[in-house]
């Protein structure tokens, strides 16, 4: 496999499992020193990491919550430390709390919006004078279909989402001049844990809007990541783009 990456120092939030596991470890095979975030699973961080060494890069873990400004401080210095430097910021941590608008309670709404949107802001914020100062950098932020057309149930993950999109555009502005890249990328149906709990109806009426017709895997985010992340991507910033099998069509 062409080593895209090689010599590349990346952090993933959120890299334990899911979309963050199969990122991290698509980073790593491409050449990539890797430090994921993590806030619950120990054995599922440490797997990550072993996989990831496995192929001959650094890899590190690091435990806390992107929704507290302070973690965010902590894993940019430790990302700089412990491999080197800080090339790609991959913000991929998220939660739901999917509630109707009537039933959801202040703290439903700010949660996820913390953990969504705010814990984006306060890596990027941190890692931007790292970047800054090499004259180089790739963000890539994971927003979501929802964020573009909204969904019942779900107006706090589509607000933090649709945030998402504008915090991108706006970083991919202020950046440039930096030759620092910030490119979001909304993810359709994809086969996770966080869509596990759907119903088989939720999922049928799902695919039925999905011109492949099948759900997406964590792998097809991550190729895009890599590639994003890599010099193949060099002009591009400030997009959202949808990895979703056509459900947006």
């Amino acid at each position: 496999m062409s080593k895209l990456l090689e010599g590349k120092n990346a952090v993933v939030t959120g890299g334990s499992r899911g979309i963050g596991h199969a990122i991290a470890l698509d980073l790593a095979a491409h050449g990539a020193n890797v430090l994921i975030t993590y806030l619950h699973n120990d054995e599922a961080a440490s797997e990550t990491v072993r996989t990831a060494a496995a192929m001959g890069v650094k890899a590190e873990s690091l435990k806390g919550d992107v929704a507290d400004a302070a973690f965010a401080a902590e894993a940019v210095l430790t990302a700089t430390g412990l491999l080197g430097g800080l090339d790609i910021l991959v913000n991929n941590a998220g939660i739901t709390n999917d509630k109707l608008l009537l039933r959801m309670s202040p703290e439903d709404f700010d949660s996820v919006v913390r953990t969504n949107l705010s814990g984006m802001f306060y890596m990027i914020q941190r890692a931007a004078p790292v970047m800054t100062k090499a004259r180089s950098g790739r963000i890539i932020n994971l927003s979501s279909i929802v964020g573009l057309r909204g969904n019942a149930g779900q107006v706090n993950y589509a607000a933090a989402k649709a945030g998402v999109i504008g915090l991108t555009k706006s970083v991919a502005k202020e950046l440039g001049s930096r030759n620092i890249t910030a490119n979001a990328i909304a993810p359709g149906l994809i086969d996770t844990d966080m869509t596990s709990g759907a119903s088989d109806a939720q999922i049928e009426s799902a695919l039925k809007s999905i011109s492949l017709g099948r759900k997406g895997t964590p792998e097809d985010i991550a190729h895009l990541v890599t590639f994003l992340a890599s010099d193949l991507a060099s002009y591009i910033t400030g997009q959202v783009i949808g990895v979703d099998g056509g459900m947006m069509i």
